[in-house]
């Protein structure tokens, strides 16, 4: 009798363990544009991208072929934060967020203060909303694709394809400048830009190598890890480096250079990535990143050095919820891990986004 009241006590006082599931958060799976003011999940969306969580616990989205940012409140309510639904251009600065012009606004980030930045990818610039005013206006690019402006005013410089942007600790704006195939850095106190990365060169990284004089094949994506070292994803180098912050020095952490698929769990420098566009890195230390033309959401574990699939299956898809491994995805390139670990995906062209919950 002892043992069967101890057998009972020890099963209640264990955590219970529950398979993660998958479930639609904001989009029907058609594109279009409506639904603000409403619940999220009876919105249409047009290619959702790029994913960030505000200082209010909001989760912000880049309709993409909306030409918006969108932002869904704690109680599932959707609206429009940003930019004129479905007019693409480049006007407004100056002016009310909601009253501007944007062209396929791709990722979005927060600086310290709570001041919103976004990367417009077709109008080469990165824009910022004011927190308090909602004004929106130009910090970095002239609207016109190129390479320029190094070591002057980051309003003078051109990008080429401007992808992803994200804060370093010191509150210095980092940006994906894809076809130029480098990272552009703002120094945010004098508003100045450099390269940081990249060579320009559509050439293979080395591993171990320096970072001055290294060629990156176009970078997509960028995070920082708590420690400060830099990750980035090479979308046209199918492969996941790391950049000690310290040493400068670039570290491959997975892939083989070549597209391809792995499905399973493997030693992550020898399995094959397919066109990785998003990333983010959780409060546990492991990278997540949406490997875009696989149709899947990977996790490597830096710790073991392995990489998994957590959601998709490989083909295009759209569904069914619960099982995350079962459920097909299309073009997926958002990715962002919340600090409770719940993980939000941008499932671009099934039009939806998709929360795993552990």
């Amino acid at each position: 009798m002892r043992t069967l009241t101890l057998l009972l006590t020890l099963s209640l006082l264990a955590p219970l363990t529950r398979a993660a599931t998958i479930t639609t958060y904001a989009g029907t799976g058609k594109p279009g544009y409506s639904g603000d003011n409403a619940p999220a999940d009876k919105a249409q969306l047009n290619n959702p991208y790029g994913l960030t969580k505000g200082p209010d616990d909001a989760l912000f989205i880049c309709d993409v072929d909306n030409h918006i940012i969108r932002r869904i409140d704690k109680t599932g309510h959707i609206t429009t934060v940003a930019g004129t639904p479905g007019k693409k251009g480049y006007a407004g600065d100056n002016g009310p967020a909601t009253a501007a012009l944007m062209n396929e606004p791709y990722e979005a980030r927060f600086d310290a203060a709570g001041n919103l930045y976004v990367v417009e990818r077709m109008n080469h610039v990165v824009r910022k909303i004011d927190t308090k005013t909602q004004i929106i206006t130009t910090i970095a690019g002239t609207g016109k694709p190129g390479f320029a402006g190094d070591n002057g005013p980051a309003t003078s410089a051109q990008f080429n394809q401007p992808h992803a942007l994200q804060f370093d600790p010191a509150g210095d704006l980092y940006i994906c400048d894809i076809a130029n195939h480098r990272i552009r850095k703002i120094n945010m106190k004098t508003q100045t830009i450099q390269t940081f990365a990249g060579t320009g060169e559509r050439k293979p990284t080395p591993d171990n190598a320096p970072l001055k004089n290294t060629p990156l094949a176009g970078p997509r994506a960028i995070d920082f890890g708590s420690n400060g070292d830099l990750y980035i994803a090479l979308r046209e180098g199918n492969a996941i480096y790391k950049l000690e912050m310290k040493t400068q020095t670039l570290h491959h952490i997975a892939g083989t250079g070549k597209p391809g698929f792995t499905p399973d769990k493997s030693p992550a420098q020898t399995t094959a990535l397919n066109g990785p566009k998003g990333l983010s890195i959780a409060k546990s230390g492991n990278i997540y990143l949406a490997d875009t033309e696989s149709h899947t959401i990977r996790m490597i574990n830096p710790k073991t050095n392995t990489i998994e699939r957590i959601a998709g299956t490989g083909q295009k898809g759209d569904g069914p919820e619960g099982d995350p491994i079962k459920c097909k995805l299309t073009r997926p390139h958002g990715i962002f891990v919340d600090k409770d670990g719940t993980i939000y995906i941008g499932d671009s062209e099934s039009h939806r986004v998709m929360v795993i919950r552990l």
